[in-house]
């Protein structure tokens, strides 16, 4: 069993959405799956990633829809792994709880309390994670250890869109799909041929293939934020080079979805 806990974060504070994501991906026992302010798109998560715990804000002014719209949906679904559903809110009335809680919610914790913070709140999923994992092996008529191969991609691919979105790498680009399945592929099966590979899939020539992943890594390198490519992309560049080569690239991130799946 993946000891890791999978967490997806729905929350409308920008702020606070960063430092949660900045907090699990610093971590070692967690995984950061994706993060949303909008319900439609939170559910979609939750159905494709299967993640173990979802940190569900119930205010999403920013975003569309709320996170009572979000417990409504799920419930209505037939998850095989139902994930652990850890509401945060500003929100302090009685009814409101007791919806959220007929509706799925597992805990409730306030953002108004005095000890309220993002490190807490992860601490929290940390001291539950033993029940969270334990549960989808204990619950009767549960299938919650397997998934299909097709939610199993999903759920890789959304992490690995997840990371080229944050450096910048666009689904708008020619060669954003081509890099999500080059890191893919490589983090299944490390092989030299990947853009052969990719070139017979899209029936595209590798020259093109080969040319799109790149020009689409540059592109991000020259207009995303330096800060923000730092926090993003951890591994080391060439000065000189100014960006990652392909291979560096395509390596660094299977690498990565390796060790976490």
């Amino acid at each position: 069993m993946n000891e890791k806990l999978e967490i997806l974060i729905v929350e409308d504070d920008a702020a606070l959405c960063r430092e949660l994501s900045e907090l699990i991906r610093d971590s070692d026992d967690l995984v950061f799956i994706a993060a949303t302010n909008a319900a439609d798109k939170a559910v979609e998560y939750i159905k494709d990633t299967l993640p173990d715990a979802v940190i569900l804000d119930l205010e999403l002014h920013q975003g569309k829809g709320s996170g009572l719209n979000v417990l409504h949906d799920i419930h209505t679904l037939s998850l095989s792994k139902k994930p652990y559903i850890l509401v945060t809110t500003n929100n302090s009335s009685v009814r409101t709880y007791e919806t959220a809680r007929a509706l799925g919610a597992d805990y409730i914790m306030p953002k108004h309390q005095g000890d309220y913070s993002s490190q807490n709140v992860l601490d929290f999923l940390r001291i539950m994670r033993p029940t969270i994992k334990g549960s989808y092996t204990s619950s009767p008529g549960m299938t919650n250890t397997t998934e299909t191969p097709e939610q199993y991609s999903k759920r890789i691919y959304r992490r690995i869109m997840t990371e080229l979105n944050h450096v910048g790498i666009s689904p708008k680009f020619v060669g954003y799909a081509y890099l999500a399945d080059a890191i893919y592929l490589m983090a299944q099966q490390p092989t030299q041929n990947i853009c052969t590979i990719l070139a017979d899939k899209h029936k595209k020539s590798e020259s093109s293939i080969e040319r799109a992943m790149q020009n689409a890594i540059h592109r991000a390198w020259r207009t995303q934020e330096l800060s923000v490519l730092l926090e993003h992309y951890q591994a080391n560049i060439d000065t000189e080079k100014g960006s990652p080569t392909l291979t560096e690239f395509i390596c660094h991130y299977a690498n990565i979805i390796k060790n976490e799946y």
